[in-house]
């Protein structure tokens, strides 16, 4: 997922797309396009959103690709550049979730038995991630979702481990009563 290009071929790859070679760019984002997607959707809760951001940081990446030194690995730098067009995103307030579909879906799961409460679960969860600050929702999707670990989260949001840790120990106290009748959130 953050793999530095490491080996000539990869280096080469980076430098024809750091030299304005806009296939090279679209070979090198190809393997990271999906979790980026997910990442991006996740934050935003709408695909129109989520393919406007990812098109703003593509655009930004491709624009400040020539400034990229390696210092992070290329995948942790796009992560970072579409957490921050999402949180652009989500500040200037354009992402308006359908809240009458999303009520209407949530009333039919919490009348229904059984496997219906794994969506209404779900749900309960996206309309408890949308309640908490953009920064605390970031650190959740990234570490709980993401999997990654507290200093590749750090690196994306451009925060010490130590910011991540006390902003996801946040999140998930905020997310606790939302999320009280499906089992435990991590602690």
């Amino acid at each position: 997922m953050t793999r530095t290009p490491t080996t000539p071929a990869d280096r080469r790859l980076l430098q024809r797309a750091q030299a304005g070679d806009p296939a090279a760019f679209e070979t090198l984002i190809e393997p990271h396009d999906r979790q980026l997607r997910r990442l991006a959707f996740r934050m935003l809760g709408d695909r129109g959103a989520m393919d406007d951001a990812l098109q703003e940081a593509y655009v930004k990446a491709y624009r400040s690709l020539p400034r990229f030194a390696g210092d992070a690995a290329f995948g942790t730098w796009l992560y970072r550049i579409v957490a921050n067009a999402c949180n652009d995103e989500l500040r200037r307030g354009a992402r308006r979730r359908g809240d009458t579909v999303l009520d209407e879906a949530r009333d039919v799961a919490a009348g229904a038995p059984g496997p219906d409460r794994a969506a209404a679960a779900h749900l309960d969860l996206a309309a408890a991630l949308d309640a908490i600050p953009p920064d605390l929702r970031s650190v959740v999707l990234l570490v709980d979702a993401e999997g990654m670990s507290y200093d590749e989260a750090g690196e994306v949001l451009g925060v010490p481990a130590g910011t991540v840790a006390s902003r996801l120990n946040r999140a998930r106290a905020a997310l606790r009563p939302a999320l009280a009748g499906y089992g435990e959130v991590p602690s």
